[in-house]
């Protein structure tokens, strides 16, 4: 038996494609502003006249006029609002999910499956609830899918195995693959922009001993000043870091629980389990929250 997102309820979907919509559409409007402000730059550095009109000029205004586009549509829009929230819902209705297909607390395997059908539905109405209402929309009526259902009446053994395959494995994999492309693509932006820097020194340098007259250090800036803030909306450092220790985390928690040989055991460190997943998309939420403020 294995047990996947696409097992999940429809509401994790919808909240996931919520989330990676925004995603997308926050990352290409951030990238392509930070491109029209480099572009604007470079264009002030040249002079283009046809006649007496300035046709640099008009291409800088058009720059700006599309950036001032592209943030009013991001502001109406809110892509990150559906990026922060979608991925908070949709992460919060997998950890209920696993809770309640493994018999974790509070869905423990003691209680009455009528009760536990209750406080799962219960959950996710909350969750619902702390959701914009125009975010996301069922398309089917609430339920706990048959394959969540299925591995809940299974025997111990097979839920831990399930357990520890998909859900901490998957998780540890998925945590080291990703901090170390985000290492990884930190030290590329690292090198970049201290390539950067170097050549804004030797541009001012040649620029001040009258090798060209073109305002390169200016663009050289606008182009540093573009990279940094490309490099902190993506927070390859800090989310290598963080993802570094959720999979050494999350290992030490899969040795932990593949020794539970016991229902009541099994229920509590599952829940720490799931603690330790959350705090971790927790802290990335709170993070992405503060480089808005």
């Amino acid at each position: 038996m294995r047990l996947t997102n696409s097992h999940l309820p429809e509401l994790f979907m919808k909240a996931d494609a919520l989330s990676l919509s925004g995603q997308r559409a926050y990352l290409r409007g951030t990238r392509l502003r930070l491109t029209l402000a480099v572009a604007s730059a470079a264009l002030a550095a040249y002079t283009v006249k046809i006649g007496s009109i300035d046709i640099a000029s008009f291409a800088i205004a058009s720059a700006f006029l599309m950036t001032l586009l592209i943030e009013l549509w991001m502001l109406t829009g809110k892509p990150e609002r559906n990026w922060y929230d979608g991925r908070a819902l949709a992460e919060s209705i997998k950890t209920l999910s696993w809770k309640y297909a493994v018999g974790s607390q509070p869905f423990t395997i003691a209680h009455a499956a009528e009760e536990s059908e209750r406080r799962f539905i219960d959950n996710m109405e909350c969750l619902m609830r702390e959701m914009p209402p125009d975010s996301v929309v069922l398309t089917t009526p609430a339920r706990i899918p048959e394959r969540i259902q299925d591995l809940r009446i299974s025997t111990f053994t097979v839920r831990r195995e399930v357990y520890l395959r998909d859900r901490i494995e998957n998780q540890i994999s998925w945590y080291s693959s990703k901090a170390t492309k985000h290492i990884r693509s930190s030290a590329r932006w690292r090198f970049t922009l201290v390539a950067v820097e170097g050549l804004g020194i030797a541009a001012a340098l040649f620029k001040a001993s009258g090798t060209f007259s073109i305002d390169l250090p200016g663009i050289l800036a606008t182009i540093l000043g573009a990279g940094s803030a490309w490099f902190a909306a993506r927070q390859h450092e800090s989310l290598g870091r963080a993802y570094t220790f959720a999979a050494n985390d999350l290992s030490i928690v899969h040795a932990r629980l593949r020794r539970i040989e016991d229902e009541a055991a099994w229920a509590r460190e599952v829940a720490d389990a799931e603690e330790a997943i959350s705090r971790e998309h927790t802290m990335w939420r709170a993070s992405r929250g503060s480089l808005q403020q």
